[in-house]
């Protein structure tokens, strides 16, 4: 039986008058298991790493429609894609030049699989670390973000797009997650951000939505709280 989601997302105006098209959905899962490795998850990368080899060529990825949409976004919002990637395309050139994508632990790794399979970015957090409803607004200058990994929190410019909850940033979107929400073995409530930008259609997002939610519930077990 489903429950109820407990978090909930709101897109500040300013962000919402700049950007009237851009759509984010959120999915909430319980009860998962994470574990370090799991030898049939590594068997089924292979599989969809085999499909993405054909379906794709490294030297052409860049005109991918959603590869384009993605970096097109990332270029009206001050990125520069060459340089930092966006995330499902990042995840594709790994897989395409033979490396596969990072091991982490089960739940990342499914989710990151169902991202560079549909080509849309993901994120996951711990719900249970996330206070409070999230906002996605423009950072304000001086702010700091300590993503996944640094060493030292991040100054921010102002204007960036980020996501917070009530205490501090959980994400700058949609690229970096922080490292105080993120996915360890720990973590038994998990909330997935299915992260669209401007020209994608709500019915591609609910699509990777969906199917990250089958991987991490064939390879980490639980429940799905909502369905998109």
């Amino acid at each position: 039986m489903e429950g109820f989601m407990t978090l909930k997302l709101v897109i500040d105006e300013e962000v919402r008058n700049r950007f009237p098209d851009l759509n984010v959905l959120l999915m909430e899962l319980d009860s998962v298991r994470v574990s370090e490795y799991s030898e049939e998850l590594e068997e089924f990368k292979s599989e969809i790493y085999d499909k993405l080899r054909k379906r794709y060529r490294l030297e052409s990825l860049k005109d991918d429609p959603l590869v384009k949409t993605y970096r097109n976004f990332f270029w009206r919002i001050g990125i520069d894609p060459t340089k930092i990637r966006p995330a499902a395309e990042a995840l594709l050139r790994r897989i395409l030049s033979g490396r596969g994508i990072p091991r982490i632990n089960t739940l990342v790794d499914s989710y990151n699989l169902a991202s560079a399979e549909s080509g849309i970015a993901l994120a996951a957090f711990d719900s249970e670390k996330i206070d409070g409803d999230m906002i996605m607004r423009f950072a304000k200058e001086g702010e700091e973000f300590l993503g996944i990994g640094m060493r030292k929190p991040k100054i921010l410019r102002g204007g960036e797009i980020v996501v917070a909850d009530s205490s501090r940033l959980v994400a700058i979107y949609p690229y970096r997650d922080a490292e105080y929400s993120k996915v360890t073995l720990k973590t038994e409530k998990v909330c997935l951000m299915i992260c669209g930008v401007p020209g994608i259609r709500i019915e591609v997002l609910k699509n990777a939505g969906n199917l990250a939610a089958d991987y991490i519930l064939r390879f980490c077990g639980g429940e799905l709280l909502n369905e998109l």
